[in-house]
């Protein structure tokens, strides 16, 4: 995936030539991509099973000007045959390629439905309840990334489409932060009301100017009535849970 003797022009060539969606970056994002100078490439995240093969990687150039441009790129293959190539979508923003991996089969997890056949629909409701509502796994520390935070905040904030996001108050906090991580906390799929739905629960740590902590709590689903996929943010991991479990229980 990466040359160490590759230069950061051929290397940009190759990312958006091979990229099935490359047209849609701005503009200005690809001019800004004409100044680079130098240029860093990681693998980000992985997800491999029967019926998917997906990674995520990071590509992180140095422009002319000083600043850093960062761009996602999404690999994956949904056939068994090893001979068939790879597709690859780019995306400028983290949020938007990490909702474009979790629209493909088998994103949000590699876990069976909550109800198998034979069991009742009320008991596989429950036990798919308790598992929305379950304390998390403990995770690794932090390690903040001083990534654009403030704009990262702002992404977040208005891809929600719940009624009772966070407000202006929080907007207006969040406008001091310059590092953040971000953390998955649950995934799933079950069934809800007789249809396949995904949960995904995402906490949004922020490192601020004063040096305090602040998180936002991102709920992507599908349990809506046409199977569409939806983001929900919320101030804290308790609301965020409760909108799962209100999700399992009404869709």
């Amino acid at each position: 995936m990466s040359d160490p003797y590759e230069t950061t022009e051929h290397h940009l060539d190759r990312l958006l030539r091979r990229a099935l969606n490359s047209f849609d970056l701005p503009d200005s994002t690809v001019d800004r991509l004409g100044t680079a100078l130098a240029h860093s490439s990681s693998l980000h995240s992985s997800h491999h099973s029967a019926v998917l093969h997906r990674e995520t990687y990071r590509h992180t150039y140095l422009l002319a000007d000083g600043s850093a441009l960062t761009l996602w790129e999404l690999v994956y293959s949904e056939d068994r045959d090893v001979r068939t190539p790879p597709r690859h979508e780019v995306y400028d923003e983290e949020g938007d390629a990490r909702i474009a991996a979790s629209r493909l089969a088998g994103s949000f997890s590699d876990s069976p439905l909550f109800t198998d056949e034979g069991v009742q629909e009320t008991q596989g409701e429950l036990e798919m309840l308790t598992v929305l509502m379950s304390a998390p796994p403990s995770v690794l520390p932090r390690t903040y990334s001083p990534d654009n935070s403030a704009d990262h905040a702002r992404r977040v904030l208005r891809r929600a489409e719940n009624a009772d996001r966070p407000g202006e108050s929080t907007a207006r906090l969040l406008r001091a932060a310059f590092a953040h991580h971000i953390t998955q906390i649950f995934g799933r799929q079950c069934d809800v009301d007789g249809r396949p739905a995904g949960f995904t629960l995402y906490e949004h740590a922020f490192l601020l100017l004063d040096g305090s902590e602040t998180s936002l709590w991102e709920v992507e689903h599908t349990a809506t009535p046409d199977g569409r996929h939806m983001c929900e943010v919320y101030e804290d991991e308790q609301t965020a849970r409760a909108a799962m479990e209100s999700r399992a229980r009404i869709c």
